[in-house]
């Protein structure tokens, strides 16, 4: 079969490999129907993490089809149509009870990788997969674009304000204007927000982010956006703050931003330094998130909001490519040439 392999920084290719097979009862293998690039995934392309040459791809997003099951799997079957997330949930450790799947205590394999392939072993599928009702051949283009971004991106926006506790009538500010920032922004909305206030730096990034609900924008960085936000709030700061970037300057302005007693929720993958809290401390400024509950929110209420066109999360993929074109989907995705790439794998 064929799949992606991180040759080098900057560097996608695609190889043949061997198939993928059952190796665990509670495995699930998957041929994959629509795949795509994540923002984690450029870290390593753009050389900004280490990864070791000739490598499995870092892609973790998936919807396809079941080929075969492990014998402990008795909730999904061969030929169900199903989303993938990039967490392996089992449902029933303390952390899955309470809402975290992200963080599943049952096994220590939580998430996906090598996802941009042709098949794909999904681990503990049991309880982790979600099914999707009919064929993929049932559904649009645009509604399996809104599918795929329920494996992870649009999951990880809504944990995010999940976490920072939006509530209906709120001011939300979101750091972030790429497929997480801008389905924190979807997330908001869905939550009831009043003011949501986008920090894009790009015209269609911004114009997205308000089709979204974003009602503002600030376009400036450190200091000048502070001020920003402050005016825009009557200077007493945000009730929530959505950091979904990871950067030390993200983070910092995201601690800053908000009012005294807001909730910080944090879900992008962290590449900072020691953080200095006593700020925080000071304006009794909380910081939550970490990994998405992707399984449960999408079975909660994300995968029905998808279904009946309450949200169109796919609009945050902006261009097509063959798994054969997957050294331009990074490519272009790192030139900020397109929000989110998708690589149409099979039908």
């Amino acid at each position: 079969m064929k799949a992606a392999v991180f040759e080098k920084a900057g560097l996608m290719k695609v190889e043949d490999v061997d198939k993928p097979t059952i190796q665990a009862p509670d495995d699930v293998l998957i041929k994959v129907v629509r795949a795509c690039v994540c923002g984690s995934d450029l870290w390593s392309y753009r050389d900004f993490e280490e990864k070791a040459a000739h490598s499995e791809n870092n892609g973790h997003e998936a919807i396809g089809i079941v080929e075969a099951v492990g014998d402990d799997i008795t909730t999904v079957k061969p030929g169900d149509f199903v989303i993938a997330p990039f967490t392996h949930g089992c449902g029933h450790c303390p952390a899955c009870l309470a809402g975290f799947d992200g963080d599943c205590q049952s096994h220590t394999d939580n998430f996906s990788n090598g996802n941009q392939a042709e098949y794909i072993r999904f681990q503990h599928g049991q309880w982790a997969l979600v099914k999707v009702p009919g064929q993929p051949s049932d559904y649009s283009e645009g509604m399996l674009k809104s599918l795929l971004t329920l494996a992870d991106v649009m999951a990880t926006g809504y944990h995010a304000a999940k976490v920072a506790n939006v509530k209906p009538g709120d001011t939300v500010v979101v750091m972030g204007d790429g497929a997480v920032g801008l389905c924190g922004v979807i997330a908001a909305k869905l939550m009831g927000a009043k003011k949501i206030i986008s920090t894009s730096r790009h015209p269609d990034r911004q114009a997205l982010a308000q089709e979204f609900g974003a009602t503002d924008n600030v376009a400036v960085r450190g200091d000048d956006a502070i001020k920003e936000i402050m005016a825009l709030t009557n200077h007493s700061g945000a009730d929530a703050v959505l950091e979904c970037v990871g950067t030390e300057l993200s983070t910092v302005t995201a601690l800053q931003a908000g009012r005294p007693g807001s909730i910080v929720g944090r879900v992008g993958l962290p590449h900072t330094g020691k953080m200095d809290v006593a700020e925080s401390f000071g304006k009794n400024v909380s910081l939550a998130g970490g990994p998405a509950s992707v399984t449960t929110y999408d079975k909660e209420l994300l995968l029905k909001a998808v279904l009946d066109g309450k949200i169109n999360p796919g609009k945050v993929f902006t261009k097509s490519f063959s798994l054969d074109q997957i050294n331009d989907a990074y490519q272009e995705m790192a030139d900020r040439k397109v929000i989110k790439s998708i690589i149409v794998v099979s039908k």
